[in-house]
Parts: structure tokens; C-alpha cells; sequence
């Protein structure tokens, strides 16, 4: 084996060592630990300098060891979900951890083999790596679209995210989405590692043209995409002093999750909503006010309590956006009998009292909300109980608050551009969020989801709303900088006046097409390549 250091024959314990440095570095600069961001930009570098000198099966394990420390790291809150919450054993959620970090990794390991695939230098240790330049980026992001597609998809936190608080540097989002940030970070962490390379190398016989051509290149591709994030930033500024702002109330009821459901809290959590309510209603005077995620603990048309939720927007005269869950009866089509369909749903309550629209959960959380192939594994019905068993929904019709035309994302709809995208379609110029971030506990989650959601502003030009049951709750313009947000854990209320947009980026337009694009050009690039050699 390479030591990533040395180049050198060597042992195994460099590449573990590489592999750890690298999840650890990652780790440090997301958004829930410590959050140093510069560290993106040579986060990878050990990795790559490792898998650069190994042969593809060993730079796969490379990979799949970084990926699953790095992801065991990010994801360790998937106890306090499964464990607090769920009421499962640990020899049931360490092994689910283990698993699921194991499978994020498996994308990294794919990225690792074939980068030591392309790169070649496990066969001539000479050979050049300025075409890796691009390479690696485009691997990376179409592996990264990937795995926010199969199996329903599982997007948490691509290496993008992580520059969530530096506006500036996000702004090109709106051209091809958070994966062009991404793409870009990996670039940074390329010609970082083709400059250590080639200061120990002489590359008398390979690619002397190239070498100077892809850095050229890739120079040129970042200084455009700094450039165009610094004009977008400043136009942008002015641009959103001219447009219509709202004032919206986003009420944080912070409802622990384990008294979320208890009957005999019913009153005293629809009390604690309507109290924070009407003194943000007396004191800001809000046009919206929104409650997150199944803030209502029961069933709106079958509870008296929601007598009380309509008489709080008929006596301050506001909207109200709400999340409930909601059920419908339907007759089968051969009018044998009928069914009940379950849904995560965000109603909307007009200041005279009455439903002006409903918008149904469509991506719903796998063994969360649904059980997947729940009919070829009959052995799994009793988890049904347990998680629930919702519908999906399946309309993008904006809900419609006088000037405002709502876009609303339930849970973690957040953390998937494209549903955003298809609101902003639709003609939403202003995106919210509910959510129930008490699931998480006081982990590293809560912070992660909201860095998140702030691409989906920059990418749609949409301001966005969110309130979540234990926070953190917030506002974000369609710059992506955070106007305000709420600490966790928190009963509060917050108000502010945000702009309502409704331009179409290029990213809502075609850009979405970029990061499968990526993935298509990966698979073009092995077939080249084979059949070149």
C-alpha cells in the first residue's frame, strides 16, 4: 500500500488514518459541531491523496471507511430518534445506525474506486492528474444526485450545505442548485491536491499540455462562479429593497415529543399555541401566522378543540397556517367498500375561519410515516402501528393569503430541491416549512435541517418560513441570509417582514438538470475509458 503522506510502500494504519482524518475534518466543519466551514475546502485532501496512489478495490475501502465514519459522525442522532422516541432496543438501533451509515459511505466508496480508476497513478506513478480536475467533481455530484434519488432518496447534508451562513459564496446556487456549490468545494480540494502532486513529481512524460490547461480552466470556472455570487449578492440587495414585503409569525410551541400525543395534553399544547399566537397577533400585528408540523394533536373535524383554533383568526382577523394530520373516506372504484386515507397535512384558516386549502405531505419518511413494501414483507405490519401509516399527497396548488402564494414543505420535503422547485413552478413566491424537529432531541439535527433549507431560498430566489415545534425556527431571504431564528427548545414566537418574490432562476428554469447531468457524463467518461484501453 501508499501512504498518503509519503507515497510509499507502507502498511495499512496510514490509510485508516487518512480515511479518519478526512470524516473528522468533515464532521468538524458542518453546520452542529464545531462548524468551521473553511475546512471544505481541504477536507477531502487526505482521502485523495491516499485513494490517488492505491488501486480501485483498495481505494473503494478507502472510501467506504471515510464515508461510514463521516456519516456515523453526522448521524448519530438516529438513536435518540429510534431509541427515545421509537421505543427500540440498542441491539436494534446500533446495528440500523451501522447499516445506514454503511450505505451513505457505499456512495463514497463508488467515488474512491473510480477516482483511483481515472487517475491511473497505482500504475504509473508519474502519470498526470490535471484531467482529474474536473473529473472528481462531476463524479462526486452525480453520485451525491444519486443518493437523493434510489430508494426514495437520502440527501443529508452534501458537502454544499455546509456554507449555509456565507451568503456570498452561495449566491451561483440559483444557476445549478446546491450541487454547483458542491461541485465547486470539490474543484478547490482537486487543485489543492494537483499542486502537492505535482511539487513531487516531474511529469516528463505525461499530459504536459493538459497540465497546464484543465488548472487554467478550473481556475477560470471558480474565479466566474466567485464573481458572479459577489455582482448576485450586491444586484440582488437592491433588488430586494423595491419588492413587497409581508409580515409573518412563525409560533415555536416547543411540545416535547413524548407528551406530543398524550390525550391529556391535547388542551394545554392548543392552549400554549393560541397564547403565543395572540400576543404575537396584539403586539406585531402579523398578515400570516404559522404553526409547525401537526401542531394540532388530533383531527380537526373530529376534535372540539378546534373550535378554538378558528376563533383565534376570526378575533385577530389573520390567516393561519397550520399543521394537522387529516383523513379521507373514499369508495373504492368497484363500490365494494370504502377506505380511509391518512395524511401529514398543512391547513390553511382565512380570517373569517374557514379551510382556504389544504396541502398534503408527498414525500413521506420511510418507517416513519409509511413502511416501504409493507406487502411483500407481511411480517412487518405491526411497525404500521407504531409509525404510522400515511398517503401521500399529491398536489403543488399554492395556497393562496391575499398577496402571498404558499409554497409549504412539511418535515424534511426541505431537504429535496426539486419539490421546492416545482412549487416555485406552480407560482409560490413565498416557501414554508413546517416541521417537528423534537424527534432529533438536542443533537447536531435541528441545525443541520435548517442550513439546508436555507439553499432551497437561494435556489428559487423564494423567501422561506419556517416553524418548527422545537425549533430551530426562522426566516430566510432569497439572498439566504438568516433574518432571525430561534434557539431550540424554546416556547416563543417570532415576527418578521419578509419579501415575496417571484422571478425564475435559472435553477428552477433547467439548472435542476445539472447534477444528473453530472451523473450521466460519470457513466459516459467509463465507458470512454474502457474501451480506450
Amino acid at each position: 500500500m501508499i501512504s498518503p503522506l509519503s507515497g510509499t510502500a507502507s502498511r495499512g494504519w496510514p490509510i485508516i488514518l487518512s480515511s479518519l482524518f478526512t470524516a473528522v475534518l468533515l464532521v468538524a466543519a458542518m453546520p452542529g459541531f464545531v462548524g468551521w466551514w473553511p475546512l471544505l475546502f481541504v477536507a477531502l485532501l487526505p482521502l485523495l491523496r491516499s485513494t490517488l496512489y492505491l488501486n480501485p478495490g483498495r481505494s473503494m475501502l478507502a472510501g467506504l471507511l471515510t464515508g461510514f465514519l463521516y456519516y456515523f459522525g453526522l448521524l448519530y442522532w438516529i438513536v435518540i430518534v429510534l431509541g427515545r422516541y421509537g421505543g427500540l432496543p440498542l441491539w436494534i438501533i446500533l446495528p440500523a445506525l451501522v447499516l445506514l451509515s454503511l450505505y451513505m459511505g457505499l456512495y463514497l466508496a463508488v467515488f474512491s474506486g473510480i477516482f483511483s480508476f481515472f487517475a491511473g497513478r497505482y500504475r504509473d506513478r508519474e502519470r498526470s492528474i490535471a484531467g482529474m480536475l474536473f473529473i472528481a467533481p462531476i463524479l462526486w455530484v452525480g453520485l451525491d444526485w444519486l443518493r437523493g434519488f434510489l430508494l426514495t432518496g437520502f440527501p443529508w447534508m452534501d458537502l454544499g450545505y455546509g456554507l449555509f451562513n456565507q451568503p456570498c459564496l452561495i449566491q451561483a446556487a440559483d444557476l445549478g442548485g446546491h450541487h454547483l456549490i458542491t461541485f465547486c468545494l470539490v474543484l478547490v480540494n482537486m487543485l489543492v491536491l494537483w499542486v502537492v502532486v505535482r511539487r513531487r513529481s516531474s511529469f516528463q512524460r505525461y499530459g504536459r499540455r493538459g497540465d497546464r490547461l484543465f488548472p487554467l480552466a478550473a481556475c477560470c470556472f471558480l474565479m466566474f462562479i466567485g464573481l458572479y455570487s459577489v455582482l448576485r449578492y450586491q444586484q440582488l440587495s437592491t433588488t430586494l429593497s423595491r419588492d413587497q414585503y409581508v409580515r409573518i409569525t412563525a409560533v415555536q410551541g416547543n411540545i416535547l415529543q413524548d407528551e406530543k400525543w398524550v390525550p391529556g395534553k391535547k388542551k394545554s399544547t392548543i392552549e400554549t399555541y393560541l397564547r403565543l399566537s395572540d400576543q404575537a397577533a396584539s403586539d406585531d400585528r402579523p398578515g400570516l401566522i404559522i404553526w409547525p408540523e401537526t401542531a394540532l394533536p388530533f383531527y380537526p373535524r373530529r376534535d372540539a378543540l378546534f373550535s378554538k383554533v378558528i376563533r383565534l383568526a376570526e378575533r385577530k382577523k389573520v390567516w393561519l397556517l397550520t399543521g394537522a394530520p387529516f383523513f379521507e373516506i373514499r369508495n373504492r372504484l368497484d363500490g365494494s367498500r370504502r377506505t380511509i386515507h391518512y395524511f401529514n397535512s398543512a391547513l390553511l384558516i382565512n380570517p373569517s375561519g374557514r379551510f382556504a386549502g389544504r396541502y398534503s405531505k408527498q414525500h413521506l419518511v420511510p418507517f416513519g410515516e409509511y413502511v416501504p413494501l409493507r406487502q411483500y414483507l407481511p411480517f412487518l405490519e405491526p411497525l404500521v402501528k407504531n409509525v404510522g401509516d400515511f398517503t401521500p399527497g399529491g398536489s403543488v396548488t399554492p395556497l393562496t393569503d391575499g398577496p402571498m402564494r404558499l409554497g409549504v414543505l412539511i418535515c424534511f420535503e426541505s431537504i429535496f430541491p426539486d419539490l421546492a422547485r416545482q412549487w416555485a413552478v406552480s407560482g409560490a413566491n413565498l416557501l414554508v416549512n413546517l416541521t417537528n424537529d423534537a424527534w432529533y432531541g438536542r443533537s447536531s439535527a435541528p441545525y443541520q435541517s435548517f442550513a439546508m433549507v436555507v439553499f432551497r431560498a437561494v435556489e428559487t430566489r423564494r423567501s422561506l418560513v419556517r416553524a418548527a415545534n422545537t425549533g430551530i425556527s426562522g426566516f430566510v431571504d432569497p439572498l439566504g441570509r438568516i433574518i432571525d431564528q430561534s434557539p431550540v427548545f424554546q416556547a416563543l414566537s417570532l415576527t418578521a417582514d419578509v419579501p415575496i418574490c417571484d422571478d425564475m432562476t435559472p435553477f428552477v428554469c433547467f439548472g435542476h438538470y445539472f447534477a444528473p447531468a453530472c451523473l450521466v457524463l460519470t457513466l459516459l467518461l467509463i465507458v470512454f475509458r474502457k474501451r480506450r484501453r
